[in-house]
């Protein structure tokens, strides 16, 4: 999950327990683009605010209580300020073979998907690509969607935490089909 916080001297304000898609769509993409950004009942222009973003587990109710929310973001999450914010400015227009593919997956994922199916949709938009490029294409699109949200990994039934998505993604095993486990893909 992600946490910001928008500071502009004297005020603060803070969003706890946002999803990647929720992060972009009401902070990060608004910050980039030069807008306002209508939070806490105040306008937050970004060339006078300082934007945050940590990345960490779920804050519950106890966990933000007397104020401490914050501080137990910092203290158990990462400071992805920087990545977020560089992937919003590359933006979806410079990639739009990535979007397209994302969108495709999110789509067919919402009935169990492999990662072979997934390369499969990605050789179907980009036929005359190397299969290196269109392997790319692919871990770059479940990579992201895993991160915004859009989609969970499973494996079986059991759901897989954020940190055990990357050695399955970057495994050969797993988008040859062979890992020998049943790891799947699901609409988020």
């Amino acid at each position: 999950m992600y946490h910001v916080e928008l500071r502009q001297f004297p005020h603060v304000a803070r969003a706890f327990n946002l999803d990647r898609a929720a992060l972009d769509e009401r902070f990060v993409k608004p910050f980039v683009a030069g807008d306002l950004i209508e939070y806490d009942d105040r306008r937050w222009g970004p060339e006078k605010t300082r934007l945050t973003v940590f990345e960490g587990p779920v804050q519950g109710q106890s966990d933000r209580g007397l104020g401490r929310g914050w501080a137990m973001a910092t203290k158990r999450g990462r400071d992805v300020t920087e990545q977020v914010l560089a992937e919003a400015r590359r933006g979806a227009a410079a990639r739009p073979d990535l979007e397209m593919l994302k969108d495709a997956v999110a789509e067919v994922a919402h009935t169990p998907i492999a990662f072979p199916d997934v390369i499969a949709l990605a050789t179907a938009r980009q036929p005359r690509w190397r299969a290196s490029e269109q392997l790319a294409l692919a871990e770059q699109a479940v990579w992201e969607l895993l991160h915004q949200g859009r989609v969970q990994m499973y494996e079986g039934d059991q759901a897989l935490a954020p940190g055990q998505w990357q050695p399955v993604v970057l495994r050969w095993s797993t988008w040859a089909g062979t890992t020998g486990g049943d790891i799947t893909l699901r609409a988020g």
